[in-house]
């Protein structure tokens, strides 16, 4: 029977082996009867038809086992770099983490990016070098790795004997080792005074001041194994119950995160994880200052499987419906670990259903499918017939076909995937449309201006002098109609950071013939200010000007000094430009800018120029205007433009 709860997570770079480590933990546990394979496409964790085909995680699972008295709930997190955000999310709700990096491939750029995170949420991790058993593997070159591009701060607690066979035995290092009991020392004032003195310091003392160290973020463990044949498993097994804590126990009001929103066949589901107190299946709860709602199941993550429970408790992970609820939302008090805000994603696609008669039903299963997954990013105008998605990477675009394929029974295609640029207005410019002058269709007059506005405000939009002047219905159909018209600026990209003031307005009041029903033809509408806006918004953009601005990164990158010469004559070939250089230890660390479109040729390019030794590391940074004689990227418009007075006047009808 356990006693306590540990939500641990199970991260790596993609392939390092983390899903067969939580599939040797499973097994080993008894949580499982046989040992998953990702290969063969059997595992426990890798769920989806398209996980188990590719033998990669793309939605973070869950399950549970038990090591002695501790129940530990495993969440296994994707490692393709195209699912990060989905990674991110899943860091928040862990109490500690389990970071696998491959004794062949070593520190990867995924690697770095997660322990990053790590550390910027303080979650204690264990470091596991998997694939001991492996050909190539080189324990030692890999944990100077780790001691050089992600902490000093380690301790080897591995012996391997037969490194790089089959029959690889791992031994665990002894707690009278000189090494470890000098890390205990430098943890622990009063060892340290003790060490210096000669005195002895027993394994207990030892074991006790890693186990502080551990906890608090001051020390990294490295332990080695493989999970594929079992080899040192059982140590990491010690490892997460001896040097780990478990989440504590807290009666406090209740609490919770909503961390994941899936789909089965009985429909829609959240995963949460409950930091203290208790949620209670009927208890009505309001999310994040939404109406309250009642929990209309609850099915906690234990040993075994999902169970239907009347209740969740702190330290544990459950699944629960009932709840309109998004990822992030927190349930009752506010609790737990702070949550990171992924910069957006940079690329898009624009997809479409194979039939055209399956238009709606893409659109609803995008839908669905940007709840579960909400830096998807979706943009869908049912107008325009265009539903546009925002990327990681190429692989999720595989990954949103099968799945839209696969649950909706849509087959779709997408668009070559581009650079998400904007524009930013760079004058002023005014225009007026007043009821009944040149060929103006809707009974409305509106006057607009459009004017730059600071880096990062957004859009703002101002009833200007026309406030108590236009009924507020008219007022903020205006705006939905700017808005609107925002979305495809002057070469076709979304327009920010400008600010839209209406001068001039007109309409004809509510009235009707005598004796007779309000009369459309006769009075305005809100449709006519929604309709009208962007016709004006069109013409006042073209006399102010926008200049198309494209995505920057900002990116880091590791690598060996003899190859710095190399890499900075592909930076410079790619627009980029560098900030700085900092050598560490026979590496250099080089940082700079670099258009995100060419992020992608970089990392595929590094690896042949530094030997497989680079690590990169890139994230949006921001928006700069494209260099003088380049041409700067359009995006099609579909549907009516704004611009075309008379083929929108026909296409958008009163």
């Amino acid at each position: 029977m356990t006693s306590s709860s540990l939500v641990l997570g199970v991260v790596a770079h993609v392939d390092a082996g983390k899903t067969s480590l939580t599939e040797r933990l499973l097994y080993d546990a008894g949580a499982v009867a046989s040992l998953g394979s990702v290969d063969a496409g059997t595992t426990q964790t890798d769920a989806s038809d398209l996980e188990r085909r590719r033998g990669i995680t793309i939605r973070a699972s869950v399950a549970t086992l038990a090591l002695g008295d501790v129940a530990v709930t495993i969440v296994d997190t994707p490692g393709h770099p195209d699912f990060v955000a989905e990674v991110e999310r899943s860091l928040a709700i862990l109490d500690a983490a389990v970071l696998v990096v491959s004794a062949v491939e070593g520190v990867q750029p995924q690697t770095v990016v997660l322990w990053r995170a790590l550390r910027r949420l303080g979650v204690p991790t264990l470091v596991l070098v998997n694939k001991v058993d492996r050909s190539g593997a080189d324990l030692e070159r890999t944990v100077l790795q780790v001691r050089r591009r992600l902490t000093a701060d380690v301790v080897v607690l591995s012996h391997v004997r037969g490194i790089g066979r089959g029959d690889v035995v791992v031994e665990a290092v002894p707690g009278t080792d000189p090494l470890l009991v000098e890390a205990a020392a430098s943890l622990d004032d009063d060892l340290l005074a003790r060490w210096v003195d000669g005195a002895t310091i027993t394994p207990e003392e030892v074991a006790a001041a890693l186990r502080a160290g551990v906890r608090r973020g001051a020390l990294t463990p490295v332990l080695a194994g493989s999970a594929i044949t079992g080899a040192g498993i059982d140590r990491v097994r010690d490892a997460i119950t001896d040097l780990l804590a478990p989440a504590p126990a807290s009666d406090g009001p209740g609490a919770g995160t909503v961390f994941a929103i899936d789909r089965d066949e009985r429909g829609r589901r959240a995963w949460v994880r409950w930091w203290s107190g208790e949620l209670r299946l009927r208890e009505r709860i309001a999310p994040d200052g939404k109406r309250p709602a009642p929990v209309t199941e609850i099915a906690v993550s234990r040993p075994g499987g999902l169970e239907r429970s009347r209740v969740v408790r702190a330290g544990e992970v459950a699944a629960v419906r009932g709840l309109d609820v998004r990822i992030g939302d927190a349930l009752g008090t506010a609790a737990g670990r702070g949550t990171y805000r992924f910069p957006p994603p940079t690329l898009e696609a624009v997809v479409e259903p194979c039939a055209a008669a399956q238009r709606i039903a893409m659109f609803r299963g995008l839908v669905e499918l940007a709840e579960e997954d909400p830096l998807i990013d979706l943009r869908v105008d049912e107008e325009e017939g265009e539903a546009v998605v925002r990327l990681h990477g190429e692989v999720q675009k595989e990954v949103l076909a099968a799945m839209l394929d696969a649950r909706y029974g849509v087959p779709v295609r997408f668009s070559e995937t581009s650079a998400v640029c904007i524009e930013r207005v760079v004058g002023t410019g005014e225009a007026l449309d007043e009821i009944e002058v040149d060929a103006n269709p809707y009974l409305a007059t509106i006057g607009l201006r459009v004017e730059p506005g600071a880096r990062g405000s957004g859009v703002a939009f101002s009833p200007g002098v026309e406030r108590g002047n236009l009924p507020p219905a008219f007022i903020a159909a205006t705006e939905d109609g700017v808005r609107a018209a925002l979305r495809h600026g002057l070469a076709g990209w979304e327009v920010t950071d400008c600010l839209v003031t209406m001068t001039r307005s007109g309409y004809w009041p509510r009235q009707s013939h005598a004796h007779e029903a309000f009369n459309k033809a006769m009075s305005s509408v809100a449709t006519d200010f929604r309709s009208l806006a962007p016709v004006v918004l069109a013409a006042a953009l073209e006399r102010a000007g926008t200049q198309v601005c494209r995505p920057i990164d900002r990116f880091e990158i590791d690598l060996p000094e003899d190859t710095l010469g190399a890499v900075l004559s592909l930076v410079g070939q790619l627009g980029g430009k560098t900030t700085g250089t900092l050598p560490k230890d026979g590496f250099t660390v080089l940082t700079g800018h670099l258009p995100s479109a060419a992020v992608p040729e970089l990392a595929q390019r590094l690896p042949d120029l530094t030997g497989g030794e680079a690590v990169l590391a890139a994230e949006l940074d921001h928006y700069a205007p494209v260099p003088r004689g380049t041409a700067a990227p359009r995006r099609a418009r579909t549907g009516a433009d704004p611009r075309d007075r008379t083929e929108w006047f026909r296409s958008v009808r009163r």
